[in-house]
């Protein structure tokens, strides 16, 4: 069994869309730096509960989301707020919980964190089920308020800012359950960069002036963006650089259709953001929780183009209400950047903005309050250990009770 002395903090994730990896890559590394000795697990819900559907469903989520965006903002919205369908999409995934309880009872995390809703709804229905008590958090990947991501067992939850934490309470969760940690990013993003260095490393002029171009881990980018760049009117000292993520053919079709442009740079997945953030005078970006989160501690202004009518769009809606974003709409893309360009104190004044905004160890805020969550929800037994040093012998009534529940969960398997 676990010493109480040795927490170990399980994260549950899932590889629909990059951001909750990286979320909880982030909490790792804060845990890493801050809090050595500490036991840290990731694991991918998704791949646990559906071991050969899980790579397929990530690619169909992904296409879903590239051809039929208008279907999927419309269920978002659908079911923002708690209905009929929302209530059978949480318990979707009832069938599998056994292999939910089964790694929980190998694992015996002293807490678990789950940054993907269906992760949070299967400890919900393990802890209603009696199954178990471990104490639960559920860190918010968007700027959102969405049903899913809220369930009646979740202990506590961490978001990324004042109004999520609002609309939560709108939905009845006490204020004592809910912290502004802002949405977990890796700790190298708020640590300062040396532009000077960085500039010359990646052959830019001392006039040169970076717009960075974002879409996503996939690499969603549209032909509006492509186009955009294609226009030779430019001044000279702009350079678009391209990050098309893992999408290996767009990298490729960009290569050809962008060749010869000298005020252009594509490139693929890369691990060092934070270099090509901190260089940016501007990020042209789809709305993801993550990106606009990393790209907020790097206090670096945004331009928003075309987000998914659900969570992208309630992110976008932050971000251009706080002043750090402005949002372009389908054919004024152009207009929007040109005007940016030609206005260096609205991109100064979005750069303060972001500086007010951001929460620059949110990692650290994550895994800080995550310590301070498993110690207020240590079991009876664990009190007891710690006060008396003795090892615990379960007295028969509990015995019974533990009895009982694994009948019961035995019975739902």
């Amino acid at each position: 069994m676990r010493s109480i002395h040795e927490p170990k903090i399980l994260i549950l994730t899932g590889s629909l869309g990059e951001g909750h990896n990286q979320a909880s890559k982030a909490i790792v590394e804060s845990a890493k730096r801050n809090y050595p000795h500490m036991k840290v697990k990731v694991i991918d819900y998704m791949e646990l509960t559906h071991p050969k559907l899980h790579v397929a469903g990530q690619f169909f989520f992904v296409q879903w989301m590239k051809h039929f965006p208008t279907m999927y903002g419309y269920l978002f919205q659908k079911t923002r707020d708690e209905n009929t369908l929302i209530h059978m999409l949480k318990r979707l995934g009832s069938f599998s919980l056994h292999k939910l309880g089964t790694m929980i009872e190998e694992e015996d995390p002293s807490i678990v964190v789950s940054t993907f809703p269906p992760a949070a709804a299967g400890m919900s229905m393990l802890k209603a089920m009696g199954y178990t008590d471990i104490p639960t958090a559920t860190v918010i990947t968007d700027h959102t308020d969405h049903s899913y991501w809220v369930h009646s067992h979740t202990d506590h939850y961490m978001v990324g800012s004042d109004v999520v934490q609002t609309a939560l309470l709108r939905k009845g969760i006490s204020n004592q359950h809910i912290s502004v940690t802002g949405i977990p990013v890796n700790p190298i993003f708020s640590q300062p960069v040396d532009r000077d260095q960085l500039r010359t490393y990646y052959g830019l002029q001392p006039s040169e002036q970076v717009i960075l171009i974002m879409g996503g881990g996939e690499g969603m980018i549209d032909r509006e963006i492509t186009e955009l760049i294609k226009d030779r009117n430019y001044p000279s000292h702009i350079r678009f650089m391209i990050i098309c993520g893992r999408n290996i053919k767009l990298y490729q079709s960009l290569q050809d259709e962008l060749a010869g442009l000298t005020q252009v740079t594509v490139m693929g997945y890369i691990d060092r953001m934070h270099e090509l953030m901190g260089i940016a005078e501007l990020i042209i970006t789809k709305p993801g929780g993550l990106t606009i989160s990393e790209a907020l501690t790097m206090e670096r202004p945004m331009l928003l183009f075309k987000p998914l009518l659900g969570q992208e769009q309630d992110n976008a809606d932050y971000l251009v209400g706080i002043g750090v974003a402005k949002q372009a709409l389908s054919g004024e893309l152009q207009e929007q950047l040109l005007r940016l360009l030609s206005n260096p104190m609205q991109l100064e004044a979005m750069k303060r903005n972001a500086a007010r905004s951001t929460h620059k160890n949110s990692a650290l805020a994550v895994i800080s309050r995550l310590v301070d969550i498993q110690q207020r929800y240590r079991t009876p037994r664990e009190r007891y250990e710690e006060a008396f040093k003795l090892t615990y012998e379960p007295m028969p009534s509990e015995l019974l009770a533990n009895e009982y529940v694994s009948h019961h969960y035995d019975g739902f398997r």
